[in-house]
């Protein structure tokens, strides 16, 4: 009888011990078990993704990631959002560390080598930011004898510089924030990146009434959810939640909030093609 009594209570010990187990795993990866969900975002763009100084995050990203993270049930306070820089993507979403990427993440055959996409749920095109009162670039060949900014090793400067204005004189810094420090102070004339990063630091506060996009669509850039190759479910589901998204206005309330005060004029959400 005691020892009936020692084998069951062994045998409860170990089935606790194993689901505490389960459970820390889960917390820790990407898995949507245990009612836990790691998405990887971008915490350095303001209007797509930003931390802030108090831990919070906000952007278009954030809260595209938050409600296709919900559609998937579950809720805010379950999503551990996970630092997802351009160069990374890839190995993040193949290693497990997180379930999806909303990064401001371009659908192109060369990732599609190595990830599958939803969406898009976003189309940005390459632009430029001057300043308010500089009516002077209107058009990419005006950067001719300009001074042209945007971080080191953007495809966006070398496709100005190459292909549209080749007398360009390029300055490359290692962020966005000196490129708008140095437009600010008239060290450059121009910066040039997706003009869904440019308008999310036009509509800082700190930034409103000093920039301008000019208008341009030097390029298409279709922002879609990066998730692991083959997981066919997940993208059914996710594509389900961003029509969901179109179709009930948050789409456009997300673009309105993150984006309005840049007056931005956004494209429409573009149809969804991955998948299909």
């Amino acid at each position: 009888m005691k020892l009936q009594k020692a084998s069951a209570a062994a045998a409860a010990a170990l089935v606790l011990a194993l689901t505490a187990t389960a459970c820390g795993g889960d917390s820790d990866s990407g898995s949507d078990g245990g009612g836990k969900i790691t998405v990887g975002i971008k915490y350095d763009q303001p209007g797509l993704g930003l931390k802030t100084p108090d831990g919070t995050f906000s952007g278009f990203d954030v809260d595209v990631a938050t409600y296709v993270a919900k559609e998937l049930g579950y809720d805010a306070k379950d999503i551990t959002f996970k630092q997802a820089p351009s160069a990374e993507r890839e190995n993040l979403i193949k290693n497990g560390d997180v379930k999806f990427v909303v990064a401001s993440y371009s659908i192109n055959d060369k990732r599609k080598a190595e990830v599958d996409f939803a969406g898009p749920y976003f189309l940005a095109h390459q632009d430029l930011l001057v300043r308010t009162d500089d009516n002077s670039i209107t058009k990419a060949t005006d950067l001719n004898k300009k001074k042209l900014c945007s971080v080191t090793g953007s495809t966006s400067a070398q496709n100005v510089k190459e292909k549209l204005a080749p007398e360009a004189d390029l300055q490359e810094f290692g962020g966005y924030s000196e490129c708008l420090t140095g437009l600010e102070n008239k060290a450059v004339d121009a910066l040039t990146t997706d003009n869904s990063i440019l308008a999310g630091y036009a509509a800082q506060k700190e930034h409103q009434g000093k920039f301008k996009l000019v208008g341009l669509n030097l390029s298409n850039e279709n922002y879609g959810i990066g998730l692991k190759k083959g997981d066919k479910d997940l993208q059914t589901k996710i594509n389900a939640a961003l029509k969901k998204m179109v179709d009930d206005g948050s789409w456009d309330k997300f673009v309105q909030k993150n984006f309005g005060p840049a007056n931005y004029k956004n494209e429409p959400a573009p149809q969804i093609t991955e998948g299909s």
